[in-house]
């Protein structure tokens, strides 16, 4: 998936004004949409005619209203601009009209600089610093977001009425219904998806139709399949820098959303949808080059160089703190219990699916990387990422040691194996908290700052107190007779 041996291919769209210009005659271009994403990670958008279009306004943004965001301006300095990346366009096949889509940072109208709680101009402050440690240059990932696809979603939260309820065709706990014309009877088991041909894998042409979308809107794809739970499944991309990558995600979720919606379909990429079958995560394949040399690989554990050992080291220590960012919902921690292919344990090894850590096998120095693998894609990426990169640079700096490897099954081991084996975090509570007391390798060259990650805590916790003040239907079958 994550092809280093071609990391010398990825091409900055180097593009100015006039080349915008020149595209959307050339085009035929009728709207230019300006996209950012919010702090929790939901992309955003407004779209201008072309009348409001010229080198002004793509070189100098246009003013928005950033009260309307939560975890950003008060209303009383709500006047913000959008300042369109110009090397980030792209058609967008969902319109009925032409309309280039470019995605934008947002600034601080006043001082013309990044406003420090946009999380894409963060990841863009992180990929500098590392830079400016003088470490190395650029810093690659390649994250592997999983999704379910539905095609019926019901919820409800009323005061005297709490439920849900989805259904899919592939969802084995349909085995008996009976359809109009006819029950097929071809659909994965329980962790039974990875992964037959059709037809119990019905979504092919589907997730086709997905890895199209996205590569017409400038994403380079690799592959997609049928994930381990029936009607989940993953689409493979190619790595990219930071920033890029964060783009290429919030493509990628936008390209599953619109193909399963154009297939009468829903789909999802909240981490535990379905009870008692595997959840949705996001590996995070991740590396650091200076100029063309591969910075992880040496002559240590699995061809590792010690930078890349110390990397290593920078995650597990700061785990905790990146689950605010990396796991950022409340429902990601049903995802992360034991029994379900979720990797609980703070470690690393080779090629050990069970690890934390793990560092898959390639036989290129190019190729030496980490797999990041507690997270998950219900937040926001350029967070996720710039966050993995801080803890990364911490362990380089400091020299932190990762202890020893563990390449034993670690969802085998008994009690007393995992005493002394640290964790992640078991709830949003505990992962706020843990930000909130381990944040200074964050803040490190102003990357983050204390006021962004005050407030972005103060956005979960509203979380996670509208989840822990709401009944839920688990507590009326244990407790309603008590």
């Amino acid at each position: 998936m994550f092809r280093l041996l071609n990391f010398l291919k990825i091409e900055v769209n180097q593009m100015s004004a006039k080349d915008i210009l020149k595209l959307i005659k050339d085009k035929q271009v009728e709207y230019v949409d300006l996209r950012f994403t919010d702090p929790r990670g939901k992309l955003q958008h407004v779209t201008q005619d072309l009348l409001t279009v010229n080198e002004d306004m793509l070189n100098d943004g246009i003013f928005f209203d950033g009260s309307s965001i939560a975890g950003w301006k008060a209303i009383n300095e709500s006047d913000m601009i959008l300042k369109p990346d110009l090397t980030s366009s792209f058609i967008d096949p969902f319109f009925s009209h032409t309309t280039l889509s470019l995605f934008c940072d947002v600034m601080d109208p006043i001082s013309k600089t990044f406003y420090e709680r946009d999380p894409r101009s963060t990841a863009k402050k992180a990929e500098e610093y590392l830079k400016k440690t003088k470490i190395g240059d650029k810093a690659y990932f390649g994250p592997e977001p999983e999704f379910f696809v539905f095609d019926d979603v019901r919820f409800s939260n009323q005061m005297n009425k709490v439920s849900y309820e989805v259904d899919s065709a592939e969802g084995p706990y349909n085995t008996g219904k009976v359809y109009e014309n006819g029950n097929m009877g071809h659909r994965p088991k329980v962790k039974g998806g990875y992964f037959p041909v059709p037809p119990v894998d019905s979504a092919q042409d589907l997730r086709s139709e997905c890895l199209k979308a996205m590569k017409d809107m400038g994403v380079k794809v690799e592959k997609h399949h049928h994930e381990v739970a029936p009607s989940q499944h993953e689409l493979g991309t190619l790595f990219n820098t930071l920033v890029n990558q964060g783009d290429a995600m919030q493509i990628y979720k936008y390209a599953v959303h619109n193909v399963a919606h154009s297939f009468g379909k829903t789909a999802t990429f909240m981490p535990k949808p379905v009870k008692n079958d595997n959840g949705s995560g996001m590996h995070v394949h991740q590396s650091i080059f200076s100029g063309e040399k591969p910075l992880f690989a040496g002559d240590k554990y699995a061809g590792l160089s010690d930078t890349c050992l110390y990397y290593i080291g920078g995650i597990i220590k700061h785990a905790r703190a990146l689950n605010a960012f990396s796991n950022a919902s409340t429902n990601s921690y049903k995802r992360l219990i034991p029994g379900f292919e979720a990797p609980v344990l703070l470690a690393y090894s080779s090629r050990n699916r069970s690890a934390s850590c793990r560092i898959p096998f390639s036989d290129s120095k190019k190729g030496k990387r980490v797999e990041v693998r507690f997270g998950d894609a219900s937040g926001n990426p350029y967070l996720t990422f710039a966050s993995m990169l801080m803890a990364g640079i911490d362990g380089i700096k400091n020299k932190i040691k990762p202890g020893k490897p563990m390449d034993q099954d670690l969802y085998a081991l008994g009690p007393e194996e995992l005493k002394g084996i640290p964790t992640v975090c078991s709830s949003l509570r505990q992962a706020c908290v843990a930000l909130d007391e381990d944040r200074k390798f964050l803040t490190e060259g102003g990357v983050f700052t204390d006021d962004q990650i005050n407030a972005y805590i103060d956005l979960k916790m509203e979380e996670v107190n509208n989840f822990q003040d709401t009944p839920h239907p688990i507590e009326y079958e244990m407790y309603y007779s008590c």
